[in-house]
């Protein structure tokens, strides 16, 4: 499941990295909207933008994503290849939750019965 180039120590990262609930707003405004600068990566957030650029650090240093500069604006993407190894670990448990999800509606359906009657 962990890439030939990738550590596991480096997938770790990635998890820690996207435990954090701005970490992965930030990342999926990158998935949404594309290259980004701070600046407009901070939007939406009301944290100041020094918290931003620690975050954008953060997920630089784990390679979740990649910068450059342009002019005096420093741009920010999304790097999604490790991201493929915290989807391969989460569908592990697609199966758990596909059983307890046809639990539920078996139940819902039991119940709905039985009320109609």
């Amino acid at each position: 499941m962990i890439g030939f180039m990738e550590s596991s120590s480096q997938v770790a990262d990635v998890f820690s990295a996207i435990a954090d609930q701005t970490r992965r707003a930030l990342l999926l405004r990158l998935a949404k909207d594309g290259e980004r600068s701070v600046t407009e990566l901070l939007e939406p957030f009301s944290i100041s933008q020094p918290a931003v650029s620690k975050h954008l650090r953060i997920l630089r240093e784990v390679g979740l994503v990649r910068s450059r500069k342009e002019g005096r604006e420093r741009l920010y993407e999304i790097e999604p290849v490790l991201l493929r190894d915290v989807f391969d670990w989460v569908s592990q448990f697609e199966k758990y939750w596909d059983d307890k999800l046809d639990a539920l509606g078996e139940y819902l359906d039991k119940e709905s019965s039985a009320r109609k009657n």
